[in-house]
């Protein structure tokens, strides 16, 4: 894989994590509740480790955790 494809799948795993991640966010302020609310925050959290784990094997270990934080604490 060449560096531009890498960077741009990195660049798309980033924009996966970070839309999930405001996804996560709505379903904490939604008007679902119970198990339905845990349910969909789940799958996002889950959508968001799956992405991590690929991002792992394109920039490693430490670079994958930088990028997820960089995303995480972004403003909104």
């Amino acid at each position: 894989m060449s560096e531009l494809e890498r960077s741009s799948e990195v660049a798309q795993l980033r924009q996966r994590i970070l839309l999930e991640y405001e996804a996560a966010q709505r379903g904490l302020t939604g008007t679902a509740q119970g198990t339905t609310r845990h349910a969909f925050i789940t799958k996002r959290l889950e959508n968001m480790s799956a992405y991590h784990q690929v991002l792992k094997q394109l920039v490693g270990e430490q670079g994958a955790i930088e990028l997820l934080v960089e995303v995480l604490e972004q403003p909104d």
